[in-house]
């Protein structure tokens, strides 16, 4: 049985890790954390009845983590948090599963250094939905077939996401670069800004949408719209899930959600 312990356990992402995690027969929670409701059952956060686990204050992440004898933390908070506690885990010899978006290459730099110092495993993904890992392959072949055609990535989320653009709107670029090369971003537009070879990303918030990706490849007379809609944060909670089940059995090193599907 892989021991499990879960940041923000309070908040959307983080009970739903929580429930999915209880509907398991191969992962157990034996710790939660958030910076807020220290004390009380995170199985009410999750809707799942009483866990027999209390929140414990981040701040005491490592004394947890040590006490409970958790193999694996799993993290979807914020970027500024995730650079504290990934290094605080893996200096405890706990392996990560990450889904925190928004880090920058310098909190990103130590985080790998940390996970490659006490050679523990991580998996870290921008998104943890199978839907959207299929997708990062399709747009990948695509951009082979239609590299001499416009790129422009559209994606729409929630209200009250933070960050700007999506994680996985910057995946989506990243893997489009890889296989054409040498593509600039341009984030929106404005004024006057003749189109070069960029790929365009551009961010939509409002209301409660989930998540919604759309990369366009437009040439002369037609386009072709690869799209996906994420219904609910479930997807995202039970890829979590499958990927700590799975990291546990791995070599220490960091790993995508690539290489817990197998793609």
């Amino acid at each position: 049985m892989i021991n499990a312990a879960v940041l923000g356990a309070c908040g959307r992402m983080g009970s739903l890790i929580v429930e999915n995690i209880t509907c398991s027969t191969d992962i157990q929670l034996v710790a939660a954390f958030d910076i807020g409701n220290i004390g009380k059952d995170a199985g009410e956060f999750a809707h799942v009845g009483n866990l027999g686990i209390q929140i414990s204050d981040v701040k005491d992440l490592e004394t947890v983590l040590k006490k409970t004898q958790a193999d694996v933390l799993i993290d979807f908070t914020a970027a500024g948090a995730t650079v504290v506690n990934a290094p605080v885990a893996a200096r405890c010899g706990v392996n990560l599963i990450i889904g925190t978006t928004g880090i920058t290459s310098e909190q990103r730099a130590v985080i790998d250094e940390a996970i490659r110092k006490n050679q523990v495993r991580a998996v870290i993904s921008p998104n943890y939905s199978v839907g959207v890992n299929v997708f990062f392959k399709i747009i990948r072949e695509a951009a082979k077939y239609l590299a001499d055609y416009d790129i422009e990535i559209i994606e729409a989320h929630h209200n009250q996401k933070k960050d700007a653009p999506s994680g996985t709107a910057l995946r989506a670029a990243d893997v489009i670069n890889e296989a054409l090369g040498g593509k600039e971003y341009v984030y929106g537009r404005e004024g006057i800004a003749p189109r070069g070879k960029e790929i365009g990303i551009h961010a939509v918030r409002g209301g409660d949408i989930t998540g919604d990706h759309t990369v366009l490849f437009v040439g002369n007379s037609e386009r072709v719209e690869i799209h996906h809609m994420a219904h609910s944060r479930q997807i995202f909670a039970k890829g979590a899930v499958r990927a700590a089940e799975w990291i546990c059995g791995q070599k220490p090193g960091i790993y995508s959600m690539d290489d817990v599907l197998g793609l």
